[in-house]
């Protein structure tokens, strides 16, 4: 419980989640039984941009709730608070993005509809269920297609319908056609002036994230389209397809970054990179890996310049390299050029110094940070802000300490 109350003091937990109660939750089950899931018992509980709730989803013990498996994902509107708002589990990196072109597209609709309405989205990238790996591919333009609760469509149509009626002839002394009107105008408020039409838009991905296939990076806006996969098992049977022309790799295999920086999507520079507060955090954070039944509390450890200078004499040898092994690299490069970095800097630590290629658009450089991120978590903001799932799951495990400095160094960088 520590964990979750000095995250959510310090606005670090789902912090921009919106709360829902009284007729809200109605709506929301309507939506729940309209897009084919089961109803909440929960009379309140918070939602994302997208809908999403974190109550919801430990109630029925299922992240993904709102998926009717991988290939098929929904969202709910039932306020317009909703727009601009975070997604806090998204399956694919640009949930976000749909969920901005939504509410640009119609955001005044919205805000009329959800007076008394609630609207389901479905984001249709016309696959009915992945059965490859390599299926993924086919994500390229998603429908996405709205439809409200309450049939309200149809009773407007109906309202119309009544009125039309009521202007003919002599009808407007018919107390039924009045008794309709009336009952129908408590019951759905005056439909007739509403613009209730929300035509399917589209949205088009290039290259993206899913955790489809337990997660797998899509790059195919470079030199060759490639597949990073997480799962060793998903990525050994996706090796197998030989219908598409892409490079395929694990996270982990050793031959990845090499090909990242060959197809100019990532780069290094060690020499800038030390004399940075990123590599500073980096350090740190390697340090704290040897830290075994210390005397003081990690952050005073980490802030403390004798005391960091202390710890990191204290630790064996080959931990003491690895920790330093980019400035002993640096340091040897100065006297020879014989040296290769793999001889020297650990490799881990090597593949966090790594960016994206200054070249990349803005969109691409925040998918390939979250990549590098997923290869070597070592900075501790940056794996913040690009896999704040990860980084809550790794979290919990930390000592006390060391997260009250995480939590500073990530509040102080906002």
């Amino acid at each position: 419980m520590w964990t979750m109350d000095k995250l959510i003091e310090a606005n670090l937990y789902r912090g921009e989640l919106i709360p829902v109660s009284g007729k809200l939750v109605d709506r929301y089950n309507e939506c729940l039984k309209k897009l084919g899931f089961t109803e909440t018992n929960l009379t309140t509980f918070h939602i994302d941009g997208m809908g999403w709730s974190p109550e919801v989803a430990e109630e029925k013990k299922e992240v993904h709730y709102l998926n009717n498996g991988d290939a098929n994902a929904h969202g709910i509107i039932i306020s317009p608070l909703q727009k601009g708002k975070p997604v806090y589990t998204p399956f694919h990196t640009f949930d976000r993005d749909m969920m901005l072109h939504v509410f640009k597209t119609y955001g005044e609709k919205i805000k009329d509809i959800t007076r008394d309405c609630a609207i389901c989205l479905d984001f249709d990238q016309g696959i009915d269920a992945f059965y490859e790996p390599l299926d993924v591919l086919r994500y390229e333009t998603i429908t996405i297609s709205f439809h409200l609760i309450n049939k309200l469509r149809k009773v407007q149509k109906k309202q119309l319908e009544l009125i039309e009626i009521f202007n003919r002839d002599s009808n407007f002394i018919d107390e039924s056609i009045h008794e309709q009107i009336l009952t129908s105008a408590k019951t759905h408020g005056d439909l007739r002036h509403r613009d209730l039409e929300l035509p399917p838009i589209q949205f088009t991905t290039d290259s993206f994230y899913t955790k489809a296939f337990k997660g797998v990076y899509v790059l195919r806006d470079f030199i060759t389209p490639i597949l990073v996969f997480e799962d060793e098992t998903w990525y050994k049977e996706a090796i197998k397809d030989t219908n598409y022309q892409v490079l395929i790799y694990h996270i982990s295999q050793p031959e990845l970054m090499p090909k990242l920086r060959d197809h100019v999507i990532i780069e290094y520079n060690l020499e800038t990179a030390v004399k940075t507060e990123r590599y500073e955090r980096i350090k740190k954070f390697e340090i704290t890996q040897y830290l075994k039944n210390t005397q003081h509390p990690i952050k005073d450890i980490l802030e403390n310049p004798i005391l960091y200078k202390s710890y990191l004499n204290k630790l064996d040898i080959e931990s003491r390299k690895k920790v330093m092994s980019v400035e002993r690299y640096l340091e040897k490069l100065e006297t020879s050029n014989q040296y290769k970095i793999a001889d020297v800097v650990d490799t881990k630590l090597f593949e966090a110094l790594h960016k994206p290629h200054s070249s990349l658009e803005g969109k691409h450089q925040d998918l390939i940070w979250k990549l590098l991120v997923n290869v070597s978590p070592k900075d501790v903001l940056y794996w913040y802000w690009y896999d704040k799932e990860d980084f809550y799951q790794n979290f919990e495990s930390w000592d006390d300490s060391f997260k009250a400095w995480v939590i500073e160094t990530i509040s102080n960088n906002i």
